[in-house]
């Protein structure tokens, strides 16, 4: 006789830069690394770089602790990124996502951790990939400036803040949500790994980190190249007014020579 299956939601909430978990009383903990609560039948994983993913908790439940969690959030956003699945235990299932829906074998901690694991890097990436997109945007009128007249007028501030958001945003997801690594519960469970291998892939976590990367790269690139002209203009006007004060001395000294020589 076939075990029968059990579905649910996997929600993954990231609510800002991070979560101070310091004197937070918390419900029955489960395991760390993440730390994961038990929260009614559900549970929760809490991950300190902003990110909460929740595994069947209702709705009110699920308010209750976000509602705790967001008043000790570092920079919260305006509005939580999301990202939700359907999870459906089944033995007989192989462990992948079918047809929208992710089958696991059973509802272990650890794998509900892996799980949240994938979801949370997918809605950090998200973000990230939403502000250096605008980064993108705003650094596009510096290029075109440069390609049509050789020289951009944006102020050097403006630039330099391009430079600094994206350097942070890059230093965040690799210091802080190791996208490109694999969770240290995965390291001696093959079953674990192979599932944690088959999310990365479906949500292209390697893929879209690699494209930040690239844009964070080429947006530093052009801030810089811009930056370098615009010290560069800064140093040629330099040098002219350096120019122009030694001939005023010497307009001057002949001038007074000449007064000298009358």
């Amino acid at each position: 006789m076939n075990t029968p299956s059990l579905e649910f939601l996997a929600e993954s909430f990231l609510l800002g830069e991070r979560i101070d978990l310091r004197g937070l009383e918390l419900p029955e903990r489960l395991a760390t690394d993440p730390l994961t609560v038990r929260l009614g039948d559900g549970l929760a994983a809490i991950f300190r770089y902003g990110v909460v993913t929740f595994f069947d908790v209702p709705p009110e439940e699920r308010r209750n602790f976000l509602e705790r969690l967001q008043a000790r959030t570092i920079q919260p956003l305006a509005e939580p990124e999301t990202e939700t699945i359907t999870v459906r235990i089944d033995p007989e299932a192989r462990e992948a996502i079918l047809d929208s829906t992710l089958c696991l074998h059973d509802r272990s901690t650890e794998r509900c951790q892996v799980v949240a694991g994938v979801l949370s890097k997918s809605v950090v990436l998200a973000v990230y990939e939403r502000r250096v997109g605008e980064n993108f945007q705003n650094l596009e009128p510096v290029a075109r400036d440069l390609q049509q007249t050789g020289f951009s007028g944006r102020r050097s501030r403006e630039l330099l803040r391009h430079i600094g958001r994206s350097l942070l945003s890059e230093l965040r997801i690799v210091g802080r949500v190791e996208v490109a690594d694999k969770p240290e519960l995965t390291w001696d469970n093959p079953d674990l790994e192979r599932l944690y291998a088959r999310l990365a892939d479906e949500f292209e976590l390697r893929e879209r980190y690699a494209v930040l990367e690239r844009k964070l790269e080429l947006t530093a690139r052009t801030a810089q190249t811009v930056l370098d002209l615009l010290r560069h203009r800064h140093n040629i006007r330099l040098e002219w007014y350096i120019v122009i004060l030694i001939v005023v001395e010497i307009l001057l000294t002949l001038y007074d020579l000449f007064l000298r020589g009358a």
